[in-house]
């Protein structure tokens, strides 16, 4: 799976790291840092983003 994350629209609101099932996403200062290794393809980030940040590619 291959998370994508639009820095531009991100907020850094911390809201995808702490729903993420299997801890794929961290935040590191001013960005989101993504573990595609751990990454299930679930796409719970992407439906909590309050303002459609991220996209979950297959």
């Amino acid at each position: 799976m291959t998370v994508i994350i639009n820095r531009n629209k991100c907020g850094y609101c911390g809201a995808c790291v702490a729903v993420c099932p299997t801890m794929a996403l961290d935040l590191k200062e001013v960005w989101i840092d993504v573990d595609e290794s751990l990454c299930n393809g679930c796409s719970t980030c992407k439906k909590v983003c309050p303002i459609g940040a991220i996209e979950v590619q297959r």
